[in-house]
């Protein structure tokens, strides 16, 4: 009688874990085949372990039920609650603060206000008192006043939009039509915000 060694078992073990690295055919099938394994279990999963009660809430399902005669039907309650806001309603409109569109022409004439060598800093000390902190530290101190389109206001202010603590004031210069967004802080009316009218 034989004797039995693993010798032989490790032989086909070794052929087995060891086939996928003998080409790179053999590693590319074998990936490909893993890969439709992995995807089978995933698909297949979920619905194994759901349970039967778990299908009535799902959108799309309908809830059916059975009953026979001695047995209580199950009771299904339904929610009738409103949905859910997703946008804030728009914000009412208000009369201009005549305080508001002075502020804003004050702005634009300082903004257009660049003689030849004026500075930055120079600039930006005119549109201070007017101005928030934010705006006038972060996008203002990119411009350059020698590049600003405008030297003068040539009409009266109007008001595009107004409610309550902001508004929208548009001011025809010498250059382009500007738009300017003040709002209600503390301090009074500042602007925050500057853009090219159409």
């Amino acid at each position: 009688m034989p004797i039995r060694t693993n010798r032989g078992r490790t032989a086909v073990y070794r052929r087995l874990w060891g086939w996928p690295l003998r080409s790179p055919r053999h590693l590319v099938g074998t990936l490909v085949i893993l890969a439709v394994v992995l995807t089978a279990v995933g698909i297949m999963l979920p619905k194994a372990i759901e349970k039967p009660g778990q299908t009535a809430g799902r959108p799309g399902s309908s809830a059916t039920s059975t009953s026979r005669p001695g047995v209580a039907a199950p009771v299904t309650v339904t929610s009738t609650l409103p949905p859910r806001l997703t946008t804030q309603p728009p914000p009412s409109s208000a009369r201009p603060d005549q305080d508001g569109v002075r502020v804003a022409k004050e702005w634009v004439t300082a903004w257009a206000n660049h003689p030849d060598g004026i500075t930055a800093e120079q600039w930006l000390s005119g549109l201070k008192p007017y101005t928030t902190e934010e705006f006038l530290s972060g996008e203002l101190t990119t411009v350059n006043p020698a590049n600003i389109p405008a030297t003068k206001i040539i009409g009266e202010p109007q008001v595009s939009s107004s409610v309550v603590g902001s508004m929208d004031v548009d001011v025809q210069t010498d250059g382009p039509k500007v738009r300017v967004t003040v709002v209600k802080t503390n301090p009074g009316w500042r602007v925050t915000k500057f853009t090219q009218a159409s």
